[in-house]
């Protein structure tokens, strides 16, 4: 077994070791690089390792940690620099001692980077003071605070300085006040620009299984627990962890109200499914942002990142799980991966500041990530009262159904809002439905007014979504039908529920709907006898893309850049028999589907 006695070692290429021990007083110093570790890493006392410049410690034992060591590793990250808005945080390091295995975190293992290697420990403020400052770095404690199993606001547990945080354990922590102009690494990036504060986090690597409890129908603070990027789908789709019920919900902040009052928060929860493991995801923004009467986005007002890339989380990011069943969740070293936040595919509560990097450098990151197929859908943003926006994503995916999806519906989280817009699945409030579609399909929509309220629908965007289908929205009232793909529908509503009156259509049945008297365009014919699947495209349409579902949705067969040939054949003779799904997309994004039966004997 390799084991490596360091003193003082730069790292500025990747490297991995089946195991790693520092002798006392000895340092490494990891820059824009992965540091990948087999088994455990020992850290003796006084021994430093340095992850700078989006450098990363993977780990790949299975089972819990084995780290050992009162030595301590490093690793930044940015949070919100503003006294009155929250960050959800995860720890990726603990208490660092000569106990094996994780331990737990508190806020007086935060620094002040002062140079590439050295750091000045935060102050930790009292409770009764309300604004920290950037520098000197001082925290406030009074917002330290993290959430287990809750199902009402009371419920918030308070921490403050205590090391009472347990792997996996998220909390919440509002930003600083001024600036800080000093840029240890000479990279161009300061402390705090005024935008973001920098923070230090030093203790002993989280490793391996980090268990979390959850509760049916009750919210849990949770999130990245390593020092490096957590490869989110896999953790909410690991079959071991269905009680999450596939979703993550992230915090997001009115940043113009500056107010500790909880009365005059403005804030919610963006949400975000993972579909499957390869999609790139779908993330709706949360309600609080605001739009002018034409429906832009009244930047000078209350905005979010209303696209933020959440399928690799950070480290040190902070999100909640609503589980839908009691049990846990395991984080494990296998949805580790290294993925370099300033790429943007992996996103902190905000973009932090870009570090430069070289094309080259960007070219080889940009290889560490899976190629992928965005998921199709559209959003649908309803402004309500001229004053805020829900916004809504109807996502289509082949094997979904038309009730609650594992990893594909998302939950409202703001459920308790006077007027609101949603979808109504199951006796659920919901904000992102998966349907496979199918243009005779109506989506109902929930609305709510408490009050009389004005509603204006439409579509702010489209991804990998067919260009030529028309969408609509159905008001049942008047039997009408509106253009929302290209128009905006305003209604005024009294107070009531509507549960069945709003629906979004694809066609519009008081005229002959697109494609009503249209020649077929694919014809799909299963040949057992002679295990192949024989397809005609008899108007030559250019073909993105083919893949085959089975059941439970898994791509059994997939084939890209099919060009405009007349007749496609594909061979079934691997798969076992039963009923199976087609999907053809064009390259203008067109899509067609259509269920066949495979029996090939002997499986």
């Amino acid at each position: 077994m390799k084991k490596a006695t360091l003193l003082i070692l730069i790292l500025a290429t990747t490297k991995c070791l089946s195991q790693i021990y520092f002798s006392p007083n000895a340092s490494m110093y990891v820059k824009n690089e992965i540091l990948y570790v087999k088994q455990d890493v020992n850290l003796a006392l006084n021994s430093n390792l340095y992850l700078r410049n989006n450098s990363q410690l993977v780990q790949g034992a299975t089972g819990t940690s084995t780290n050992t060591g009162a030595g301590l590793l490093s690793v930044y990250q940015e949070g919100t620099s503003d006294n009155y808005d929250y960050n959800y945080w995860c720890s990726p390091v603990g208490n660092a001692s000569a106990s094996s295995g994780n331990e737990y975190f508190g806020i007086t293992m935060l620094s002040r980077p002062t140079t590439s290697i050295a750091s000045t420990t935060a102050s930790i403020l009292a409770p009764t003071i309300s604004d920290g400052t950037s520098n000197p770095l001082a925290i406030a404690s009074k917002w330290i605070y993290k959430l287990v199993n809750a199902n009402n606001y009371s419920q918030w547990v308070f921490v403050g300085s205590a090391t009472s945080l347990a792997p996996g354990e998220g909390f919440s922590m509002k930003g600083t006040s001024g600036t800080d102009a000093l840029d240890p690494e000479a990279t161009g990036i300061t402390n705090n620009p005024g935008s973001a504060q920098r923070y230090d986090f030093r203790g002993k690597p989280n490793d391996g299984n980090i268990t979390i409890t959850l509760g049916i129908n009750n919210a849990t603070l949770t999130g990245n627990p390593y020092p490096s990027a957590l490869h989110l789908n896999a953790f909410l789709l690991d079959p071991s962890n269905t009680a999450t019920g596939g979703i993550a919900y992230f915090w997001e902040q009115d940043k113009t109200v500056n107010s500790h009052t909880l009365i005059n928060y403005r804030g919610g929860y963006g949400s975000y499914s993972p579909v499957d493991l390869t999609s790139s995801g779908v993330y709706v923004a949360a309600f609080f942002n605001s739009y002018k009467p034409d429906g832009s986005v009244n930047n000078v007002g209350s905005t979010s990142g209303l696209v933020i890339n959440r399928r690799y989380c950070p480290i040190g990011q902070g999100f909640v799980i609503s589980a839908t069943a009691s049990g846990t969740a395991t984080f494990k070293n296998s949805h580790r991966v290294f993925i370099k936040e300033s790429l943007g595919s992996s996103q902190f509560e905000k973009k932090k500041p870009e570090e430069k990097t070289s094309k080259k450098e960007d070219s080889a990151e940009k290889n560490n990530e899976d190629i992928v197929e965005e998921v199709s859908h559209f959003k649908l943003n309803t402004i309500i009262d001229n004053q805020f926006t829900r916004q809504l994503a109807l996502a289509f995916v082949p094997q979904a159904t038309d009730g609650i999806d594992y990893g594909i519906d998302a939950l409202n989280m703001d459920d308790a809002l006077p007027n609101d817009v949603t979808f109504w699945i199951e006796n659920g409030s919901y904000v992102i439905q998966g349907v496979s579609f199918d243009e005779t399909k109506k989506i109902a929509l929930n609305v709510k007014a408490a009050s009389t309220a004005t509603f204006k629908f439409y579509i702010p965007e489209f991804i990998n979504f067919n260009a030529s289908q028309m969408v609509y929205l159905y008001d049942a009232l008047d039997n009408s039908y509106h253009d929302i793909k290209n128009a905006t529908y305003e209604v005024t509503v009294p107070p009531g529920i509507y549960a069945d009156r709003f629906k979004i259509a694809f066609k519009n049945s008081g005229t002959m709907g697109v494609g009503d008297n249209v020649i077929k365009q694919f014809y799909v014919n299963q040949d057992n006898s002679n295990s192949t699947l024989k397809v005609s495209n008899p108007s030559n349409l250019a073909l993105k893309s083919f893949r085959l579902y089975d059941v439970l949705g898994k791509t059994v067969l997939s084939k890209k850049d099919l060009g405009t040939e007349e007749n496609y054949t594909f061979s079934t003779s691997g798969l076992s028999s039963g009923v199976y799904l087609t999907e053809f997309l064009t390259i203008d994004n067109q899509r067609f589907t259509e269920k066949i039966i495979i029996s090939n004997s002997g499986k």
